[in-house]
């Protein structure tokens, strides 16, 4: 029973992953797998547990990530530019631009303020630039793999004082950056949740494997109920 409860509790912690991949950025690529998330059906599936992650709880990861980490920083397009001392570079800030980088949760959806600094190596010299950009966070299930994905998506970038005509091809850069660069965001896979523990008084193992991920916001929060398959088999 003492594995049960930790193979929960290890369930949760993972879950804290989201934030810490997000900002990391790992693994690099502009597709996400899977499907994305549905809300659970009429009432609580038989073999479910529910997960309650709130938006403090993400929001104290990023404050960590900001206070003993590196800044998050990504290659401007599709490859790294330097002239001089110039390099084609964006960097997530924790504030800028009269906006705090942070998750929240509004109107059923996760949605992520980025405040960014950056510069760009362009023909016309060293483009130094500030801004933020509105992005929102799905999250997709991949059945064959088991695995919880996270996708980035960026709405609308807004540059602080940037000529007009700079701003064109700056802008399009910046968000083709944050989607290809960080996507996909590997959050949780099954086998980190799944269960098998000792029952001893049964001379057998309890076992669960995740079958499904569903996900709804209630009570200003994010419920996951992860659905197993249990099945029972002869102690090792």
């Amino acid at each position: 029973m003492a594995k049960f409860i930790i193979a929960g509790l290890i369930g949760l912690v993972v879950g804290g992953a989201l934030v810490f991949y997000f900002f990391v950025g790992v693994p690099r690529a502009a597709q996400t797998p899977g499907a994305p998330i549905q809300p659970p059906d009429a009432g609580v599936a038989a073999g479910s547990a529910q997960i309650v992650l709130r938006q403090e709880f993400f929001n104290e990861v990023i404050t960590t990530i900001f206070r003993d980490m590196n800044a998050p920083a990504f290659p401007l397009g599709a490859e790294q530019q330097t002239t001089g001392e110039c390099s084609s570079r964006i960097t997530v800030i924790p504030e800028g631009s009269g906006v705090k980088t942070a998750l929240r949760f509004e109107n059923n959806r996760i949605s992520a303020p980025l405040a960014f600094s950056g510069s760009y190596s362009s023909p016309f010299g060293c483009l130094q630039f500030t801004g933020w950009a509105q992005a929102n966070l799905e999250l997709r299930y991949e059945a064959a793999e088991q695995t919880v994905f996270g996708r980035i998506n960026v709405e609308t970038v807004n540059l602080d004082g940037v000529n007009p005509i700079i701003s064109g091809f700056v802008t399009p850069l910046v968000q083709t950056t944050l989607n290809n660069q960080v996507n996909p965001i590997q959050i949780l896979q099954g086998r980190q949740i799944a269960i098998d523990a000792p029952i001893e008084s049964t001379s057998g193992r309890l076992q669960a494997n995740v079958t499904d991920i569903r996900a709804e916001f209630r009570d200003n929060a994010l419920n996951l109920y992860v659905i197993y398959a249990f099945s029972g088999a002869p102690a090792q």
